[in-house]
């Protein structure tokens, strides 16, 4: 298969495989991701099946922290298939990383409960989540890596968003499937069985993604895989200013961006005191116009740079997150509270359009998956993986509002790093990339 990047001019036939590459890495991103977010969506369902209490908030607690112990695994998915991207191709990397996700959907769509075998339910349902961790911790920096060399340059903005208009998708995907089965089954069916259907569907579904990935074009030379340091953590860390830089604003990036899309369902019902249903519909609606932004601020930073991008996140994520969610404490309009989530995530959209994009600028190809991959690994574990389980936390000893001002804080953060870091989009490593 020819590579990409041998190609010293674009032709129409090959800005037309580009597009074809974006649009088939994509769908595999569209479906790790759903995968990866049936847990978290279904999560009220499922609860009680593994976690007997009386007490919904531990039961919710419970859960999320299964779903953070996922994220510790993305670090280890992050330089395991980064080394794999950078030495033997994106190709391959994305391809295992989606068989991986099957596996473990299937897995936790047949698990038994506690009531049928006690304790091991849920440490079977702790190895799957791990399992699913360790392959989205690979798809993160494998498919930006790839989706940000396949683009157009100078609309590297606009078609890298792709990348987190997926991931979205996959949110909402995993959403309105829990919308359609909370049509047409009772809660006590969806606690009892049906909560089982969407992993099914994911792990099917990824089997399609599987067949689409083998025919992406390769986006790496033989020659630049070849080289001593592709894939080492020594060559990583001849760029460790970049790889702290990306750490740095990748903390509070992560942070508000799950405290925004998956807690702020669990948010709306166990604690504004939304009826689940109505919570789901607020959430599915929110996360499509989240979705529709991506492209708009992708395009945004093609004219005014990535920094600028990202100093606006931080700045206005600072100042908002507090009356934001305090705002939606109290809200008991679903309209109100739409428009407030809306409000939120066209700030967080100023970063996420160009997250994988403003990361592969800032490594060069033979460790640009590896550094990419890592660096947001190791920051989305430690505390956009945690959101979920500090926010319940803090709930249960009385002290909910501490979390606004924790996602405030990172958020700053996030500010100070881009405002010292130079632009990615104009010295950056891809601008010398076809």
């Amino acid at each position: 298969m020819t590579d990409v990047t041998e190609q010293n001019v674009l032709s129409p036939n090959d800005t037309r495989r580009r597009i074809r590459a974006i649009v088939g890495a994509s769908s595999g991103n569209l479906v790790e991701w759903f995968d990866f977010y049936v847990y978290s969506f279904c999560a009220l369902y499922f609860a009680p099946a593994f976690f007997p209490s009386g007490n919904p908030t531990t039961q919710l607690l419970n859960t999320a922290g299964v779903f953070a112990a996922g994220f510790l695994m993305r670090p280890i998915g992050g330089w395991f298939f980064g080394r794999i991207a950078d030495k033997h191709g994106r190709r391959t990397a994305m391809m295992i990383s989606v068989l991986m996700m099957c596996g473990g959907s299937l897995v936790i769509a047949a698990l038994p409960t506690y009531t049928q075998i006690g304790a091991l339910a849920p440490a079977l349902l702790l190895i799957a989540r791990l399992f699913q961790g360790l392959s989205v911790g690979g798809e993160y920096g494998t498919s930006a890596t790839y989706m940000s060399e396949v683009a157009l340059k100078g609309r590297r903005g606009f078609f890298a968003s792709f990348q987190y208009v997926t991931l979205i998708g996959g949110q909402l995907c995993a959403l309105l499937v829990l919308v359609i089965l909370q049509q047409l089954l009772s809660t006590e069916d969806l606690k009892a069985w049906g909560w089982r259907i969407p992993f099914v569907v994911g792990a099917l579904a990824a089997l399609v993604s599987l067949y689409l990935r083998k025919s992406l074009d390769e986006t790496t030379s033989a020659e630049t895989r070849s080289r001593k340091e592709a894939g080492t953590i020594r060559g990583l860390f001849k760029h460790k200013g970049a790889f702290l830089t990306v750490v740095g604003f990748t903390a509070g990036g992560s942070l508000i961006f799950y405290t925004f899309t998956t807690y702020m369902q669990k948010y709306l019902v166990n604690t504004a005191g939304m009826h689940a249903k109505t919570a789901s519909n607020v959430m599915t609606c929110a996360l499509f116009v989240y979705m529709l932004l991506q492209p708009v601020f992708g395009a945004l930073s093609d004219k005014i740079g990535r920094r600028k991008s990202m100093i606006g996140f931080g700045m206005l994520a600072t100042a908002f997150t507090v009356p934001l969610l305090h705002a939606l404490k109290d809200v008991s309009n679903p309209y109100a509270a739409f428009g407030l989530v809306v409000l939120g995530l066209a700030i967080i959209s100023l970063y996420t359009s160009i997250s994988g994009l403003i990361k592969a600028e800032m490594f060069p190809p033979e460790v640009r998956a590896l550094g990419v991959g890592l660096s947001y690994a190791v920051a989305n574990a430690i505390f956009g993986g945690s959101a979920e389980y500090v926010a319940l936390w803090m709930k249960s000893i009385g002290h909910e509002t501490a979390f606004y001002w924790y996602v405030t804080a990172l958020c700053a953060v996030s500010c100070f790093v881009s405002w010292r870091m130079r632009d990615p989009s104009r010295e950056g490593y891809l601008r010398h990339e076809p």
